[in-house]
């Protein structure tokens, strides 16, 4: 009986070359179909919040440089990563080790900036509800814009931090040639890219929760006694109030997307990433940046505006900057 062939990545490497996947099954094609599917969306939606918050100077705020922040790192989430993983996970890798480690330090890099802006955002609302009269002098567009500088600059140390061991002997974890596997030290990535930003971001919004909680009682009980210009103030507060609702929910959705992935440190073992349990954890993180922007659509009226100004390119008219999307 004649063996059946077996197909290598390396045919002169025999002993040490890793086998070439086989074919997807019709199941796994629909699941990467899907996946670019989402890759495209992920794209598209981003770079409709980049333009809107870029363009329209009504919506040069604090908050929204945070958003805009965010959103650039969602939407390198699209071209430049979940393609990418699709592709490791069906073909050889043949660019060498250090070109895996080196393209690991973007979804690293991105995932981790991604985590402060949360952060950052956080902060923004506790303040805002929490210290409303001082609001306006502590966070400035100056004092954000090097918030989030330091944010990226931050983001980028800490991948090269993360994957100092893969920079320094790369491929040191792949088991045979064509593979690109790279370990994380599961311990230091939960408590220092998770455990800690979570913690702060649940304590402030739990904070702002509270006052806002506090705010909306104060307002019904003084809503038939209020003078015009008292009422300017409460519409001020509403506002604040429901963009601290928002991006409540945005997240809830960030905790539902993550936690699965550092959920698999808790068993102990360092993360090899690579593997599909690994991958699949690694998939649902992305998919957060697809569901971001959707949650702008549906709590944000100046993205609903502002989408049908880009679509119907009434923001190449001279002076569109200057429309009232709010």
């Amino acid at each position: 009986m004649q063996l059946e062939k077996v197909e290598l990545c390396f045919p002169e490497l025999l002993n040490s070359s890793c086998r070439k996947p086989e074919p997807p099954h019709p199941s796994i094609v629909f699941f990467h179909v899907l996946l670019y599917f989402i890759s495209f969306l992920t794209a598209s939606l981003n770079l409709l919040v980049i333009i809107s918050i870029s363009h329209f100077r009504q919506l040069h705020t604090p908050t929204n440089l945070l958003l805009l922040s965010l959103a650039v790192s969602d939407f390198l989430v699209g071209p430049l990563v979940i393609p990418v993983e699709i592709f490791l996970a069906n073909t050889c890798w043949i660019l060498g080790d250090l070109v895996c480690v080196l393209y690991y330090l973007l979804p690293v890099t991105i995932i981790t900036a991604s985590v402060i802006n949360m952060v950052l955002i956080s902060v923004d609302r506790y303040v805002a509800i929490c210290d409303p009269l001082r609001y306006p002098t502590k966070v400035t567009q100056k004092v954000v814009t090097i918030c989030v500088f330091l944010g990226w600059i931050y983001s980028v140390f800490y991948s090269i931090f993360l994957l100092y061991d893969n920079l320094k002997h790369p491929g040191m974890y792949n088991s045979c040639y064509g593979e690109c596997v790279i370990q994380i030290t599961g311990v230091i990535d939960l408590v220092l890219g998770f455990a800690i930003p979570i913690t702060v971001i649940i304590v402030l919004n739990m904070r702002v929760f509270v006052v806002a909680v506090s705010q909306i009682r104060e307002m019904r009980s003084h809503i038939v006694t209020v003078s015009l210009k008292h009422s300017d103030t409460v519409k001020v507060k509403k506002s604040e109030i429901k963009a601290a609702r928002t991006l409540g929910v945005l997240i809830v959705v960030f905790l539902m997307c993550y936690s699965p992935y550092y959920c698999i440190t808790l068993t102990g073992y360092n993360v090899m990433i690579g593997s599909s349990t690994e991958r699949f954890m690694i998939f649902l993180m992305y998919c957060n940046s697809c569901l971001n922007p959707i949650i702008y659509a549906f709590f944000y009226p100046w993205f609903k505006k502002s989408i049908r100004l880009i679509v119907t390119f009434q923001i190449l008219q001279p002076g569109s900057c200057e429309y009232n999307v709010l």
